[in-house]
C-alpha cells in the first residue's frame, strides 16, 4: 500500500475515546433502539454553495440521535452523516486528448482519516473506489453529456464523518458494510445538489434512497425500514437506488444480503426513501437559487420586471 512518507501517520487502530461503565449498573450501555416510525426518514440538513473556489458544492449532514436520558451517557447512540461535495468543471479536455462527443465524468469519493471509529488511510481503498463507481454511474444517467462535447467535470466528495456499520458497545468491529450503503444513498444527493449550483445541464434532480430487511425485537420475524441506522437494528438485507421520480427511472441500484421474497418490496421502500430525499434536495435547490439572485424567473421576464414574459415549456 503507498503511504505518504511526509506525514506522521497515526496508529491504524480505532480513534474513539473508550466509553466506560459501572460494573453494578451494565445496563447504562444498550443497544440502541429505532424510535423513529418503519417508514419515517431522519432529518436532513442540505445548503449548496458552500466553495466559492469551485463550480458547485454542497453540505449534507444528518444529525445524530439523541441519547436517551435514563442511559447518563453523553456519546450518541449512533453515528451522524456529514458530507461536502465539490464539482469543479465543466473544464476543456487537454490538447493531447482524444476526441469526446459527451462530458467526460470522474468522481472521487474519500473518507477523512477521523470519519469512522476505524481509522482510515490517506490513501483511498478498495471500499472507497466501489463507492465512486456506483456513484458515476448514479450521475451518468443525469447529466446531458452531449452539450459539453470535449470537456471533463470532476465530482469531489469527502465524508467527513461516515455512517458506522454496527454499534459500538458490541466491542468489536461489526463487518457487513452496511454503513457504506447509506452513504452512498447521501452521495447521490448531495453530488445532485452540487451539480445543479455549478449549473451543469441535467434530465432531472436525482436523490438516493435506502432499505432495508432487519430482524424483528427478540430475532423474531422482519420487516422493511426505511433510512436504517445500522446501530438500531440486525440487518439482513438492504437496497440503495439513484431515483429520478419526474421520469421514473433508477438510474444505479445496489442490492446486499438475501432479501428472498422481500426483493420487489425492498426496492419500492428504497424509492419511497428517495422520493423523501427528493423533498429536502428540491428546497436546497430552490434557497440556492434565491441567493444567487442571478436567476431569471421561469417565466423569461427579465430580473427586474421590464419586457414581456414568454413562456418556457418544459420538455423530457
Amino acid at each position: 500500500m503507498q503511504a505518504d512518507r511526509r506525514r506522521i501517520n497515526a496508529p491504524a487502530g480505532g480513534t474513539a475515546p473508550p466509553t466506560f461503565t459501572f460494573a453494578d449498573h451494565p445496563d447504562l450501555l444498550r443497544r440502541p433502539t429505532r424510535t423513529r416510525k418503519p417508514d419515517e426518514h431522519r432529518k436532513i440538513f442540505l445548503r449548496t454553495g458552500i466553495v466559492p473556489s469551485a463550480s458547485g458544492s454542497a453540505y449534507y449532514e444528518v444529525p445524530p440521535a439523541k441519547p436517551a436520558p435514563s442511559t447518563g451517557s453523553l456519546v450518541p447512540t449512533s453515528s451522524s452523516l456529514k458530507i461536502t461535495c465539490t464539482v469543479h468543471g465543466p473544464r476543456p479536455l487537454p490538447r493531447n486528448a482524444a476526441f469526446s462527443p459527451n462530458l467526460l465524468l470522474s468522481t472521487h469519493v474519500k473518507f477523512a482519516p477521523f470519519a469512522t471509529r476505524q481509522r482510515r488511510g490517506y490513501v483511498r481503498d478498495a471500499s472507497e473506489r466501489d463507492l465512486g463507481v456506483h456513484l458515476e454511474t448514479a450521475l451518468r444517467g443525469v447529466i446531458i453529456g452531449d452539450r459539453w462535447p470535449k470537456s471533463g467535470c470532476e465530482v469531489v466528495i469527502t465524508v467527513l464523518e461516515g455512517e458506522e456499520d454496527g454499534w459500538f458497545g458490541e466491542g468489536r468491529e461489526k463487518g457487513g458494510g452496511w454503513g457504506m450503503m447509506s452513504v452512498l444513498a447521501e452521495c447521490i444527493t448531495v453530488a445532485s445538489a452540487a451539480l445543479v449550483d455549478a449549473g451543469i445541464d441535467c434530465v432531472d434532480l436525482v436523490s438516493g434512497g435506502t432499505a432495508a430487511l432487519v430482524k424483528g425485537e427478540g430475532g423474531e420475524g422482519e420487516a422493511v425500514v426505511l433510512d436504517p441506522a445500522p446501530a438500531e437494528h440486525e440487518v439482513t438485507a438492504a437496497c440503495v437506488v439513484a431515483y429520478l421520480q419526474s421520469r421514473d427511472e433508477i438510474t444505479e441500484m445496489w442490492m446486499k444480503g438475501d432479501a428472498g421474497d422481500s426483493t420487489e418490496g425492498l426496492m419500492d421502500q428504497a424509492v419511497r426513501a428517495a422520493v423523501m430525499s427528493r423533498t429536502v434536495l428540491v428546497e436546497a435547490v430552490k434557497e440556492g437559487l434565491k441567493v444567487g439572485g442571478d436567476v431569471q424567473p421561469v417565466n423569461g421576464a427579465p430580473k427586474g420586471g421590464e419586457g414581456k414574459g414568454k413562456d418556457v415549456d418544459m420538455t423530457g
